[in-house]
């Protein structure tokens, strides 16, 4: 019987890391970015971020790390099991770890992304105690400092924060979305969207408001980061959510948006908008680049903890 057990991660579980994560996926052509950022991640844990190793025998064969959003939410992300390990429950001890970790810190919820075609992971994250929740789209406009619709479109785009935030409450994304957006603070982590992230966004010039006339707000967006991934040869501006009433609102929108990345000097963008019918079609009729596929994000109640 193998001796299997869960710690903290350390600096030297690099190499062991890289082995079992260097290819995950041999029958896609996508990368994994934990051996890039597994460095980093054992760096700067914290009170608030705490990445675990599982082990077999003594040997790293599972990672995933935890992160609080809020006050009340964690996020489990980077779930990864080495081939040789699976059926072990590696991927349940860490999960327990996670939650039994952010319980402490007063969370009352995690959740979890998953790729909508891993199906492996999404039976795992089933299995493990995640429930489904909702499902969205990368939208990616390009950035474009001239960027404009149609001269006879009586829309205008403000910065007004409760604006934006009375056009989300009431929208559709955000009952699809259970009123999830990207955090501004950890990438591909989505929590509750609320009217302080959107008042300090619109300090920093980030806040969208799409206004037409007498039907009031019909649209809203914010910038959530712009950064430098991987090995900085690029810049992303990166979209927490984008919604609307209807395609003339959207263009505005998206417009907005392409003028606010140019702006900050980004080489591209994500938005992340609701996975449903309306408005994949509707970024695609307004002519925005579209994700190939959807993402599904689950979570876990840890009240019980």
């Amino acid at each position: 019987m193998p001796d299997l057990r869960v710690r903290q991660a350390r600096a030297d579980d690099h190499d062991a890391v890289v082995d079992f994560t260097d290819d995950p996926w041999p029958d896609r052509e996508v990368s994994d970015y934990i051996p890039r950022v597994f460095p980093e991640w054992v760096a700067s844990d914290g009170p608030e971020q705490r990445t675990f190793v599982a082990t077999v025998d003594g040997d790293p064969m599972g990672v995933c790390q935890g992160v609080c959003l809020s006050d009340h939410e964690a996020w489990a992300q980077g779930m990864r099991v080495a081939p040789d390990a699976r059926g072990l429950g590696l991927a349940h001890r860490l999960t327990e770890a996670v939650f039994d970790w952010a319980a402490e810190r007063g969370a009352t919820v995690c959740r979890n992304l998953v790729f909508s075609w891993n199906v492996q992971g999404l039976g795992t994250s089933r299995g493990i105690g995640f429930e489904p929740v909702t499902e969205f789209r990368w939208v990616h406009p390009e950035p474009d400092a001239d960027a404009e619709v149609a001269s006879d479109t009586t829309h205008t785009v403000t910065g007004h924060a409760d604006a934006a935030w009375s056009y989300w409450q009431r929208s559709d994304a955000c009952r699809t979305l259970r009123g999830l957006a990207l955090a501004p603070d950890e990438s591909w982590a989505v929590r509750e969207l609320t009217r302080a992230d959107l008042r300090r966004f619109a300090d920093e010039g980030a806040v969208f408001a799409v206004q037409s006339g007498s039907d009031g707000t019909v649209g809203t967006a914010y910038r959530a980061r712009d950064y430098e991934p991987g090995d900085g040869d690029e810049r992303v501006a990166e979209y927490g959510v984008a919604a609307w009433t209807d395609v003339p609102a959207a263009r505005v929108l998206f417009a907005a948006i392409a003028r606010d990345a140019a702006a900050v000097g980004a080489d591209r963008t994500r938005v992340l908008l609701p996975e449903t019918p309306r408005a994949v079609s509707d970024a695609a009729y307004a002519g925005v680049e579209l994700g190939e596929e959807p993402d599904f994000v689950l979570e876990a109640d840890l009240t019980d903890r």
